[in-house]
């Protein structure tokens, strides 16, 4: 590999995909519309991840380098206007994206982040939005306390930041529990887990999942988190692009 080479791949984002303009279908920002920047690569392998091909390295043929301002451009293309733009993944903490979020604000755009919370990121400070969404046991991997701090204390006061759990069942439900006991000024969001990530989901399965979820809170008495569906998924099923 050249000098000029490895100048190029270090400033530039892997990424599985650009598309929209669609809505959130989950978490605080559930139903605006956006354009989703999706970054290839994850640390993680939840047992129930629903985009393996932004994940596994055998799809890593598949994503392609971009340079921040293309990236910009084609959110511009795409969009039209000033928009919010989704980073997604696989998990976008693991690249540099500070340099596409700079000057996007300068176009106008506000961004948004999720992230499982296991790396932190000094650019964590100059998101709009910042979900932190440390995953259950359902899914194979704890996310520490002390990753969440460290990404608490990068991101600072200036994004606004929540948590959203995914649960897929009771001890998914009792780490949200747990986490929330822990994060009592932050907003809590949880989120029903899709059981079919490939294929085509049952709505009335995803509906059943989430009025179990409803009662469970209700149950509990905790009325303090949000308590949603996937929504793109009830709208599209398990669509790429949509």
């Amino acid at each position: 590999m050249t000098s000029e080479t490895a100048a190029h791949e270090a400033h530039s984002l892997r990424l599985s995909e650009i598309f929209g303009p669609t809505v959130q279908g989950e978490g605080a920002l559930i139903g605006q519309p956006t354009v989703f920047v999706r970054t290839g690569g994850c640390g993680y392998r939840c047992r129930w991840c629903d985009t393996p091909f932004a994940v596994l390295p055998e799809y890593r043929d598949q994503w392609q380098a971009w340079e921040p301002e293309a990236v910009l451009d084609e959110v511009d293309r795409l969009a039209g206007a000033p928009v919010l733009v989704t980073l997604s993944g696989g998990d976008p903490a693991l690249q540099e994206l500070g340099p596409l979020i700079r000057p996007g604000h300068e176009r106008g755009h506000t961004f948004a982040l999720e992230t499982q919370a296991s790396v932190s990121q000094s650019w964590f400070a100059d998101l709009d939005h910042l979900t932190l969404s440390p995953k259950g046991p359902s899914s194979g991997h704890l996310t520490s306390l002390g990753e969440i701090e460290a990404c608490l204390d990068a991101s600072g006061a200036e994004p606004r930041t929540v948590f959203k759990v995914v649960i897929m069942n009771d001890p998914d439900f009792d780490y949200a529990a747990e986490l929330a006991a822990n994060y009592r000024d932050y907003p809590f969001y949880l989120q029903v887990g899709n059981p079919v990530p490939e294929g085509e989901p049952e709505p009335d399965e995803l509906m059943r999942r989430y009025r179990w979820l409803v009662e469970r809170c209700l149950s509990e008495r905790w009325y303090a988190p949000t308590i949603l569906p996937q929504l793109h998924v009830l709208a599209w099923g398990n669509a790429r692009g949509v």
